[in-house]
């Protein structure tokens, strides 16, 4: 007889993988392809951060430090963060994880926004707890419906800011009347994944509201995007020391490589990296919503590094079509949007390919 996991698990479809790019422009008989599907850095990564891997590479024999002291003490003093109340993860995903590991238990609750990242719904089953998913009011995050959808079985409430996939943020005003209405017991997570691309300056900063009166706010970091690491998963928490000290109950004790922790720590002193970054990025998005205008298609403004366009068609035949042609972007299908496209904002030559290819498709659907 075979195993079978428990039905919580067994219900679970599991996260669709991409293939590499590799093995669709073989299966396609094409080369050069583009990629504007992940909402990654277009740069790479910083050249400081290239260079501490090269010597962190000389050390790979030896563990890496399980507390990443160097990095979190880094942290601390650029941003002022509570020390003891960083922790690191493989990629900021696994501090949502151990958040859920660590509070949650059968039967409790866990309130997000409906579309929103697809792991927080994906954690909250791993434990047995049940998702409560909160649809967006038009493209933004409806705070009021979230407050009201909290039951005495709430546990965890996930905020995305800037949301993924819609590039919409909250603002402060709205997010501190939520805080006041959210039982003091409830804890907050706010993902902070693309703040870095963020320019509302109307936007709350996560990290002031860590130790206040209310509801407890973990915030969520990542150098995965403005950093250009995500092929290093390396993250980090923000929270309050008693948060801390639980969740570190239930961390990997090695759970960060030590490459991973040397990038991270160089990619910090890269300012200039990520002022690059964000303008690439700023000026990239600026031209995309001039392109879509020109050709009349809908699409929503974004403060992450990524925008949602509507498509005259279902999205996936456009994601088809433009695949075949070797530009790589993201079908929304997967988020219950049909007929939106998600692209990322890459290298101004990747922009213009992008535009002039998306014509080419739309023109050949009409015949």
């Amino acid at each position: 007889m075979k195993p079978r996991a428990p039905e919580h698990i067994a219900a679970i479809t599991p996260y669709p993988p991409g293939k590499p790019i590799e093995e669709l422009e073989r299966e396609l008989g094409i080369s050069g392809s583009i990629k504007l599907a992940s909402n990654e850095n277009p740069l790479g990564p910083s050249p400081k951060a290239l260079k501490a891997i090269g010597s962190a590479m000389l050390k790979l024999n030896r563990y890496p430090d399980g507390s990443g002291f160097y990095l979190r003490r880094k942290l601390s003093q650029k941003y002022g963060y509570p020390f003891d109340g960083l922790l690191l993860g493989n990629g900021s995903n696994e501090i949502i994880e151990l958040v859920i590991r660590a509070f949650l238990t059968p039967g409790d609750e866990v309130i997000m926004p409906l579309p929103s990242f697809l792991l927080y719904n994906l954690v909250a089953r791993w434990m047995g707890g049940t998702p409560v998913p909160v649809a967006l009011k038009g493209m933004d995050i409806d705070l009021e419906g979230m407050a009201q959808a909290v039951t005495p079985r709430t546990k965890v409430i996930f905020l995305t800011n800037p949301n993924n996939p819609t590039g919409a943020v909250i603002s402060k005003a709205d997010f501190e009347k939520f805080l006041g209405v959210v039982p003091a017991e409830t804890i907050i997570v706010m993902d902070e994944a693309y703040i870095e691309f963020n320019r509302d300056p109307a936007t709350p900063v996560g990290a002031d509201y860590i130790g206040k009166d209310g509801p407890a706010v973990i915030v969520l970091k990542t150098f995965s995007k403005a950093y250009g690491l995500a092929g290093l998963r390396i993250g980090y928490g923000i929270m309050d020391p008693s948060i801390a000290a639980y969740l570190n109950r239930v961390r990997q004790p090695f759970n960060t490589s030590s490459i991973a922790q040397a990038a991270a720590l160089a990619a910090l002193d890269d300012d200039e990296f990520l002022s690059q970054t964000q303008q690439i990025t700023w000026s990239g998005l600026d031209y995309l919503y001039g392109e879509m205008a020109k050709m009349g298609l809908p699409y929503f403004s974004s403060q992450a590094n990524f925008f949602l366009i509507e498509m005259p068609c279902e999205a996936g035949l456009i994601f088809e079509q433009m695949m075949r042609r070797g530009v790589i972007i993201r079908s929304m299908k997967s988020y219950g949007m049909d007929r939106f496209i998600r692209v990322n904002a890459g290298l101004p030559e990747e922009n213009e390919r992008f535009v002039r290819t998306l014509g080419e498709v739309l023109a050949g659907l009409r015949g």
